[in-house]
């Protein structure tokens, strides 16, 4: 399992936008998003690279 901070997430679309773009990059994967605390949590088998080169593109930076 993966546990990314996306800081810049503030509303429900910013939610779907993350997921979308983590979806992106592996469709099988689980995505687990926390508005509140702004953690994304993945379970897959890609890189983590890929997964904020994703995030990044989508406008949406990840440490």
């Amino acid at each position: 399992m993966i546990e990314l901070t996306v800081k810049d997430m503030t509303c429900g679309h910013c939610v779907s936008t993350v997921t979308k773009a983590l979806k992106a990059v592996d469709p099988q994967a689980s995505v687990e998003v926390d508005l509140a605390s702004k953690r994304v949590r993945v379970e897959t088998q890609r890189p983590l690279e890929a997964l904020t080169q994703a995030l990044q593109q989508a406008g949406f930076p990840a440490t």
